[in-house]
């Protein structure tokens, strides 16, 4: 059996038009990788989320999940999210800011 040149195989891809270029291919077969394996794009989305990079909003879109779900799996993987709380002095400076106080 002979080894798999991926690289090889790569530019046979781009060569004949089927991607624009190696990148665009890549980019295409690591989204079918996370629409195949449901468990990497969780973990992943959960990596993301903890690095600050993306919104927990945003990390449970991209695991495919309700936010109330994502977040039962991240206490299910005993991850405590930090939660800030505004004191009520501040609380009261905004809605009078607001104009509702």
């Amino acid at each position: 059996m002979e080894a798999i040149n991926t690289n090889e195989e790569f530019d046979i891809l781009v060569e004949k038009g089927y991607y624009p270029s190696k990148s665009e291919l890549i980019k295409d077969a690591f989204r079918a990788l996370l629409n195949t394996n449901s468990e990497l794009k969780i973990s992943l989305s959960i990596e993301l989320f903890l690095k600050g990079t993306i919104s927990i909003g945003r990390a449970s879109e991209l695991a495919g999940l309700t936010i109330i779900e994502f977040k039962d799996i991240l206490a299910g993987r005993g991850i405590v999210r930090e939660t800030e709380g505004k004191t009520a002095k501040e609380m009261d400076k905004k809605l009078k800011k607001l104009g509702i106080v």
